[in-house]
């Protein structure tokens, strides 16, 4: 087969040298090409990340942990160090990092088939004794780079190549909520769902993301966890206009968006 090459085509654009530049690539996100499916979040949480992490001015004391699953090729996308965990024990590596390298900022990225599946145990008793990490966590329901298996958050009567006739509770079990369950545990001490659907989603999701960051540079809590609900255009089988719809219609009912546990205020003698 003939490769076709594409001529690149150059936008013309009256009085350009007149207009403000708003947005740059952050230079902690690599120029190359994804290998996340298109109109995958993955994407754009990638991006509110690097520019955190540029903002704060922290690429050189950053690490971040990614497991097994989607989120596996995250080094080659951040300019960051970068730390390698088996499945579901991210927030572990994550812990011997940080009490190693104390300094150090460190974060987990982790799917739900990670993190609420195989890793539920040290997800949870990482928050519990308050490990002052951050955990970026991307829920889209559903096992993505394995082939659409059901997963611990997928939605009642939802089908997958695991669940054909859709989730059945009784034989099944309910989705956990994550951001729920840890909520109440006195190590978590900013736990957060947010979305990266639509511009305004993606601006209150980078907030989030932003403060994250900012508690644990501040050092005065405990795990800060921020849920990002995403959709997953191959594993549901839609299209991704299709699949961003269907987050406002039926997803985000069950994963209510919002802020579910905020630091205590600080005294004004503070």
């Amino acid at each position: 087969m003939t490769d076709i090459l594409i001529e690149p085509q150059h936008i013309q654009c009256e009085n350009l040298d007149q207009m403000d530049q708003v947005w740059t690539r952050p230079v902690t996100l690599i120029d190359r090409k994804l290998h996340y499916c298109p109109g995958c979040g993955h994407s754009v949480a990638h991006r509110l990340i690097m520019e955190t992490i540029d903002e704060l001015n922290i690429q050189e004391t950053t690490i971040g942990v990614a497991p097994v699953g989607c989120s596996v090729f995250a080094y080659h996308y951040m300019d960051i160090d970068m730390q390698e965990a088996a499945h579901g024990r991210a927030t572990a590596v994550a812990t011997g990092i940080k009490r190693v390298l104390p300094d150090r900022i460190v974060f987990t990225y982790q799917g739900d088939g990670d993190l609420a599946a195989i890793g539920t145990a040290e997800t949870i008793h990482t928050i519990n004794r308050g490990e002052n990490i951050v955990i970026i966590f991307v829920n889209n329901g559903i096992y993505g780079m394995t082939g659409g298996q059901m997963a611990p958050t997928t939605l009642p009567g939802f089908v997958t190549s695991t669940s054909p006739n859709g989730r059945d509770t009784h034989t099944m079990g309910y989705p956990l909520k994550m951001a729920e369950m840890i909520s109440v545990l006195p190590g978590a001490y900013y736990v957060t769902r947010q979305a990266v659907h639509s511009a305004k989603s993606v601006r209150k999701a980078k907030k989030a993301i932003l403060k994250a960051f900012q508690y644990q540079m501040d050092g005065k809590g405990g795990t800060s966890f921020v849920e990002i609900v995403s959709n997953c255009p191959s594993g549901w089988k839609m299209t991704p206009v299709e699949s961003n719809q269907y987050l406002d219609d039926e997803i985000f009912d069950f994963y209510e968006l919002g802020d579910l546990k905020l630091p205590p205020k600080e005294s004004k003698s503070e």
